[in-house]
């Protein structure tokens, strides 16, 4: 740690953005030290709260994300206030021997995410005729699948996908058609109902729409419609777009990536039901884990569970959930 001149520039930033190398004027405003390493910890909600920066003469600086610190900026004018600046001589010489100051660049922003273009969403075909009439289709293809009838029963009744349950069964009966059922066809037909709504701006409602636009991509490249299969996984990302504010946008980035580089694939509830020979719960708990690794497999992975993997998973799940 260095005494920090008064003559130093500095800008003001928020704690979130801090990179390895800046040089911040710690909490006595009197002192500065480089920044050796960030890392961001969340709160048990998964929202980043604190800022652990790790100083390169030891110790670590623990800051509120939303903090605003100030960070040593490289003075334009820092050549004239050198040593002898009215002797071009004495000027060159300190301008050789005092180190440089140099400012390293925020964070990346994380790409823009932008939705299929409509040539892309013309490669989602048009329901055959109103939502009610693609489900009835569906039950009529298979009138002896219990699972399929109960959800075609409740679903007769009228179709709302302002609401939530109603989105949640056409999800249900898009999965029993392709898993229980191995009815891609028909399973793709139900969940293009809930594959072209937007995003509202609803977490639970939209918990429908991306597990269907999932488990569609993963039909898709099966079988080999692999265009289509982006557009889904586009769609599927959508919400991504909707942070405008870089800050915000880097955060909510890094908290997405450690989702998907730690999801919960209920390994224990699997072995705890396993162990306690009850078939019916590992089912339901493989079920929730396959619904898991599809949306990994539409995210293209992660950087702990590559594509590949993630197919031998799916296989396997898909095995031990079918009849």
């Amino acid at each position: 740690m260095t005494e920090t001149p008064a003559a130093r520039h500095y800008s003001e930033q928020q704690a979130g953005s801090l990179a390895t190398g800046d040089e911040l004027l710690l909490p006595d405003g009197e002192r500065t030290a480089g920044i050796q390493h960030v890392e961001v910890e969340s709160d048990d909600f998964g929202t980043p709260a604190i800022v652990l920066a790790s100083l390169a003469g030891g110790g670590t600086v623990r800051i509120a994300v939303g903090s605003v610190v100030k960070v040593l900026d490289a003075a334009p004018d820092a050549v004239a206030q050198l040593p002898g600046a009215g002797n071009p001589a004495e000027v060159a010489i300190a301008a050789v021997a005092a180190p440089a100051v140099v400012v390293p660049p925020l964070p990346a922003i994380p790409p823009a995410v932008t939705g299929p273009s409509e040539e892309e969403l013309a490669l989602i075909p048009a329901p055959q005729g109103t939502p009610e009439a693609v489900v009835e289709a569906a039950a009529e293809s298979h009138p002896d699948a219990e699972g399929v009838m109960l959800l075609a029963d409740r679903l007769a009744k009228g179709i709302n996908v302002k609401s939530g349950s109603c989105l949640k069964d056409l999800s249900d009966l898009a999965h029993e058609l392709f898993i229980t059922l191995k009815d891609p066809a028909g399973s793709l037909a139900v969940a293009d109902l809930l594959n072209v709504l937007p995003y509202d701006g609803n977490p639970g409602r939209w918990a429908s729409v991306e597990a269907s636009l999932a488990l569609s991509s993963y039909i898709c490249r099966q079988d080999g419609q692999v265009d289509r299969a982006k557009v889904y996984e586009k769609l599927l990302r959508t919400p991504e777009a909707q942070e405008t504010d870089p800050f915000k946008a880097r955060m909510n980035a890094k908290v997405r990536q450690r989702s998907l580089n730690e999801p919960n694939l209920y390994d224990k509830e699997i072995f705890r039901s396993i162990d306690n020979s009850n078939h019916e719960a590992e089912r339901e708990w493989r079920l929730l884990r396959l619904e898991s690794l599809l949306f990994l497999r539409a995210h293209g992975g992660s950087e702990t569970i590559g594509a590949s993997e993630l197919q031998r998973r799916i296989s396997n799940e898909l095995e031990a959930v079918r009849p």
